[in-house]
């Protein structure tokens, strides 16, 4: 601790034990330790805390917990602190419980006491349930260790600090966690039970088990960027959101995600001035579309166009690329936008886009955030590959969550709409407001593969079989045009793509009475395939 932190300690007099133990408590893990973190590139978890919370904010709970070491007449000569720091604290001005595992403290381990301060089961999750306000995980350690059974005497059976309050937690108030070192077991289990989680690239990694037990298990040597770095844990896997180059910038994310969260699942997100027009209309929207049907465009550049300036914060950019899931604003209030990108897959739904639009919509749905689907999905994903990676029941999983949403919900097609694909963008529970620029086409499936497989014999029997196939395709697209649909009002209304912005805006403002009337934990139907 600095010269200056130990005389902002000691301005007042106090108790001379309290002192000792608060400036034990501050020099964490010791100098030397401190150093080897931040040659590590990894802030402490005081620093963290400073870096995440509003100014002066952090007020600490359980600050003397940890060992003390006392002389012949036991008088305390040596306090080693927990290796958990917690308390409360604001985050944009609004009351955030939070807590970290200090690395420079036995590397962040479990120092088994009574009641835990932090992890599964631990005071600063009581805190978040009880007082409803968010939770967030700071995380830079194992959890437990073997050392522990000698010092209990016995081994516990899994469960009995289990994570019930973790799992209920999740469906009453926004849980965030950054992974900021080497995450395994428990701790690695509660950064998977949030509703945000964010790792730094090369300095975290996180893994049911790490390297030695890799060893012990496959006698396979990996090292443990490999194994659990965000190359494989955010990239490919899916198992963490999103990644950051710096620790800085992980915590700037958490900032972000919370901004777009209520405290609880008891009050809608918040609403915030916005200066962006919400009659602002875009010419530019009625040719991003290319005329070819099958030339990518930039769904990014067409969301950004739609929503408030500067508003979009995008969730799990780097894996299942084939969709994007994005909080945005409209008109500064708060909203979920789930668009399938045409740059990847043509935007087919493989397995993992399935599994990132699932957590999407329950995210969404848990907080009262209406969802906008902007449509460009050919259909799930098909090939040796795609069935291998069991993408038809991920993708019939991504229907059933549709249809079991609760918040309102606007589809709008922007060029391909085909298949049970296409059912996981609509909810027919709701009002099932469907709208489609005049590019849009929909169907059981395209009209290219449907007359192959539908006049198969026609054309293997014809002179010359790819012109017949290409003369039925014709025929056929002319029942497929969107305004066919509309006159029968099996599509609610063809817009101008310049007015998205506009029309959005009045139905999402329109929404709010809604989710209003419908406030509080959402209720789970039945079991999801």
């Amino acid at each position: 601790m600095s010269d200056a932190g130990k005389k902002d300690v000691a301005e007042t007099p106090i108790n001379e034990e309290l002192y000792f133990r608060r400036v034990a408590a501050l020099e964490m893990g010791g100098k030397e330790a401190i150093e080897r973190q931040h040659a590590n590139g990894r802030l402490t978890v005081r620093e963290r805390f400073s870096e995440l919370t509003d100014k002066e904010s952090f007020r600490e709970v359980g600050t003397l917990a940890g060992s003390g070491e006392y002389d012949e007449n036991n008088k305390l000569v040596r306090v080693t602190p927990a290796p958990y720091v917690a308390g409360m604290a604001r985050v944009n001005g609004r009351p955030v419980a939070i807590g970290g595992e200090d690395f420079t403290v036995r590397g962040g381990t479990t120092f088994g006491a009574a009641r835990r301060k932090g992890g599964q089961g631990g005071f600063i999750e009581d805190l978040a349930h009880y007082y409803k306000i968010p939770l967030v995980n700071l995380i830079d350690g194992a959890g437990g260790t073997v050392t522990s059974a000698k010092r209990r005497g016995y081994v516990a059976f899994p469960g009995v600090h289990g994570f019930e309050r973790s799992v209920q937690l999740l469906g009453e108030v926004p849980v965030v966690s950054a992974v900021l070192g080497t995450a395994a077991g428990g701790p690695a289990g509660r950064a998977i039970l949030s509703h945000f989680s964010v790792m730094v690239r090369g300095t975290s990694q996180i893994f049911a088990a790490g390297p030695p037990v890799v060893k012990r298990s496959l006698g396979r040597d990996i090292d443990k960027e490999e194994l659990g770095g965000a190359a494989t844990a955010v990239d490919k896997a899916g198992t963490i959101h999103n990644a950051a180059d710096t620790e800085e910038e992980a915590l700037e994310q958490i900032r972000r995600f919370l901004s777009y969260m209520p405290q609880n699942v008891w009050e809608l997100p918040p609403v915030v001035p916005c200066d962006d027009p919400v009659d602002r209309c875009e010419v530019a929207l009625r040719d991003i579309v290319p005329e070819k049907r099958t030339q990518p465009y930039s769904m990014h550049d067409l969301i950004d166009l739609v929503v408030d300036k500067d508003s979009s914060f995008e969730i799990q950019p780097t894996n299942g690329k084939s969709v994007i899931t994005t909080l945005a604003r409209l008109d500064g209030r708060v909203v979920g936008i789930v668009a399938n990108n045409p740059k990847f897959y043509s935007g087919a739904m493989d397995a993992s886009s399935a599994h990132k639009q699932i957590r999407f919509m329950e995210l969404c749905d848990t907080f009262h955030i209406p969802l906008v689907f902007l449509v460009d999905v050919p259909g799930f994903m098909v090939g040796l590959k795609a069935e291998q990676e069991a993408t038809l029941r991920e993708g019939m999983r991504a229907v059933y969550v549709a249809g079991q949403l609760t918040v309102p919900t606007i589809t709008l097609v922007i060029r391909k709409c085909y298949g049970m694909a296409g059912m996981a963008t609509c909810n027919k529970n709701d009002i099932d407001l469907k709208l489609s620029w005049p590019s849009g086409e929909w169907g059981s499936l395209p009209v290219e593969g449907g007359v192959a497989a539908a006049f198969r014999r026609d054309i293997a029997n014809s002179d010359d079989p790819k012109a017949r196939e290409k003369e039925l395709e014709a025929e056929l697209r002319a029942y497929a045009s969107p305004f066919r649909t509309a006159e029968a009002f099996a599509v609610e209304e063809i817009i101008d793509p310049s007015e998205t912005r506009p029309i959005l805006c009045e139905y999402i403002a329109l929404a709010e009475g809604r989710l209003r009337a419908n406030l509080g934990p959402k209720r789970k139907a039945g079991v999801s395939p």
